[in-house]
């Protein structure tokens, strides 16, 4: 038994072992509470906002959906603007000009093929074929995909965002050399879609609040009895800082970037 964040952790039986996703779901979830899926946007407008998202903090990205929607009103509206009216709507979520033209040509691209921006009926198709029909889509990438389906339309693609991928390779749950990319496959062949949701979740607050990208808090985590990622994480906290062994500047962990 031990203590994490104010939380009692029955730790498992039978001697140490590694980490797997069923202990996740299992110690995570008291910390974390029950989570429940509530779409803010339909599949389209999440689509629009998940661009925006792109690169930027979740701050600057809701101003300027925010600022889109006030100017535009309309998705028909914002397809049918310049793109230098979209840019300077978005201006504040950053990387206004690449995002102006990629949010005007997925727009039109959907309608001309939809005939309305209701992507509804990607719910009724097996996953992979929904997954391949949004990333042909301009600046559309396997974690924007995943977000569409999983957040808006409630079916178990499993978004990873760079707590999701450096937690879950400090865990051993993916391999270290996997990509992100990669990793949304990886992770959706080991999490039961019931748990998919939960799971991204929780992997994102635990990457926040404890297992973060420099010093993490191997201390407080409920998980530190079974990551393998423990005892080299802690003998380089305990290295003269910026140093490594051999007296040669360490290298600090670079956050993966996102589609």
């Amino acid at each position: 038994m031990a203590v994490a964040r104010g939380i009692v952790i029955d730790m498992p039986r039978g001697g140490r072992r590694r980490v797997k996703v069923p202990d996740v779901m299992d110690l995570l979830g008291p910390i974390h509470g029950p989570i429940e899926r509530t779409p803010r946007y339909n599949a389209a407008e999440e689509l629009v906002y998940t661009i925006l998202s792109q690169h930027t903090s979740d701050v600057n990205s809701t101003r300027a959906y925010d600022n889109l929607m006030t100017t535009f009103e309309s998705l028909d509206s914002i397809a049918a603007a310049a793109p230098s009216e979209i840019e300077d709507a978005i201006r504040r979520g950053g990387l206004a000009a690449q995002k102006s033209v990629r949010i005007k040509e997925i727009l039109i691209q959907v309608k001309q093929e939809v005939g309305s921006y209701d992507l509804s009926f990607l719910a009724e198709m097996p996953l992979d074929e929904a997954k391949a029909w949004l990333k042909r889509l301009p600046g559309v990438g396997p974690k924007t995909a995943a977000i569409i389906l999983c957040f808006a339309l409630g079916m178990p693609a499993m978004p990873v965002d760079t707590h999701v991928h450096r937690v879950s390779k400090r865990l051993g749950l993916v391999g270290s050399k996997v990509s992100a990319d990669k990793a949304h496959d990886v992770l959706e062949a080991k999490v039961p879609p019931e748990d998919v949701l939960p799971f991204h979740m929780y992997l994102i607050y635990h990457g926040r609040q404890v297992c973060k990208a420099q010093r993490p808090r191997c201390g407080e985590c409920a998980l530190a009895w079974g990551c393998p990622s423990r005892a080299a994480i802690e003998k380089a906290a305990k290295r003269p800082k910026g140093r490594t062994a051999g007296n040669k500047p360490r290298k600090v962990e670079k956050e993966a970037s996102d589609d």
